[in-house]
């Protein structure tokens, strides 16, 4: 069978790149798996050949996390919701289901996601892999709703973990960076199917903190985006309601697609090719921020389309510091006057127990910065990443950062109970790559 698997991938030698083309590697096979016993004989071949094995959702990291010139394994063939408990409001689904197909699949039951962010393309798998979030300060990433998966370790061996079954790799593994072995499915808690009231505004930058602990109390779901050289912020609020659904498809369109997507790549080319406009058209985008509000069911309201590729870094930082850093931040960016105009995205989310996770033992703040895929990063991503790092940051796993286990170690509290366990299940490091490594230091 395994001779099939590879036979059905082509040429010796396949490139891989994410979303964003910031990575790119050419792996020596990549396998499309379709049954959990095809990814044991894909493990069984990688341990006799001395390979290494990566696995892949749908390429939405910004880190290193696949990059491998040996085996990548995508589960996307593993996709679907398997079951869905409107009792117990549990759903579960293979690792490889994408988060759009997973909202279409369980609104049909009746049921949805109890918070998401605002992209819905990456894979289940991927997106808690990695501590993919939302925001709204009851409610921790997407990864903490799990309560049950399966994994198929570097032996060859199938468990299923929950709080009550191999518990520590449970407890551990919702946020692995895929470094266990292969997640092949979960179970996770839903809620019958609700409708959310989004509204777009505009507000000062120094009201808006003002009032933040406020505005987060009293919205299911608040978030805001920090224009440069601006002293304005798109504010997005998002709560349950009753009302019927009111969402006007073309001013949809115009707001999520057109301004966000479409002016968005215009303004991208234009300050890549005069970097004199940098500033006015951040302080341009602050006054065209769409106003209003609609209302309809919630994979409807958290999904935002995303055409525009750029490159991304953002850091969990400690909510009572947020006011402090956010404000600093905003002088840096300032004083240096670096050569960036996308807007920067700040969320909320409630603390957790998962090892890894960014908001382990915390409630956080997460404030992401991006420039366009054509343009420099690095000054502005280095200069930020140290001053999160004083305010005790910890990367998001899926984005960019220069972080290595020298520094990483010493902010999770249960870093060397993740490395002995990791030791533990793959000893070979069958499940690592040389990104993984230094971020490990092993």
């Amino acid at each position: 069978m395994i001779e099939s698997l590879i036979k059905s991938v082509g040429n010796r030698g396949t490139k891989w790149s994410n979303w964003a083309g910031n990575v790119e590697c050419v792996a020596e096979h990549i396998f499309y798996p379709r049954t959990e016993t095809e990814i044991v004989e894909v493990i069984q071949l990688a341990t006799k050949e001395k390979k290494r094995i990566r696995v892949v959702g749908e390429g939405h990291s910004f880190s290193k996390l696949i990059a491998t010139d040996h085996f990548i394994v995508s589960l996307k063939y593993m996709a679907g919701i398997i079951h869905v408990d409107k009792e117990k409001l549990v759903a579960t689904a293979w690792a490889g289901t994408s988060i759009n197909k997973a909202n279409t699949e369980l609104f049909k039951s009746g049921v949805a996601m109890i918070n998401l962010g605002d992209i819905d393309v990456q894979s289940l798998g991927g997106a808690t892999a990695t501590g993919t979030h939302g925001t709204g300060t009851a409610f921790g990433n997407v990864s903490t709703e799990i309560v049950a998966f399966t994994i198929i370790t570097a032996s060859g061996e199938i468990l299923n973990c929950s709080k009550d079954e191999n518990i520590d790799l449970f407890m551990a593994g919702r946020v692995s960076l895929g470094a266990f072995g292969i997640i092949t499915k979960m179970t996770f808690n839903v809620a019958e199917a609700y409708k959310l009231e989004y509204t777009s505004s505009s507000n000062d930058f120094y009201k808006t903190l003002d009032i933040l602990e406020d505005s987060n109390s009293k919205n299911r779901n608040f978030e805001f985006y920090y224009f440069p050289y601006s002293d304005k912020l798109q504010i997005k609020e998002s709560n349950i309601t009753d009302k019927p659904v009111k969402n006007n498809k073309i001013l949809a369109y115009i707001n999520d697609v057109f301004l966000e997507n479409t002016v968005m790549k215009l303004i991208s080319w234009i300050g890549i090719t005069f970097p004199s406009t940098a500033k006015k058209l951040s302080r341009w985008m602050a006054k065209a921020v769409p106003k209003g509000s609609k209302v309809d069911y919630s994979h409807k309201i958290y999904a935002t389309v995303r055409n525009v590729y750029f490159k991304e870094m953002e850091y969990n930082i400690p909510i009572e510091h947020f006011k402090t850093c956010i404000q600093e931040f905003k002088d840096l960016l300032e004083k240096n006057e670096y050569f960036v105009f996308f807007p920067v995205e700040c969320r909320f989310v409630k603390g957790d127990d998962i090892w890894l996770s960014p908001a382990h033992g915390r409630d956080s703040a997460y404030i992401a910065i991006h420039v366009f895929t054509k343009m420099e990063h690095d000054p502005y991503f280095k200069d930020m990443e140290a001053l999160f790092m004083r305010y005790d940051g910890r990367p998001h796993w899926g984005k960019m950062h220069t972080r290595t286990a020298e520094t990483l170690s010493t902010t999770y509290k249960k870093w060397d109970d993740f490395l002995a366990l990791r030791a533990k299940l793959d000893p070979d490091k069958l499940f690592l790559n040389p990104y993984l490594e230094a971020v490990f230091g092993v």
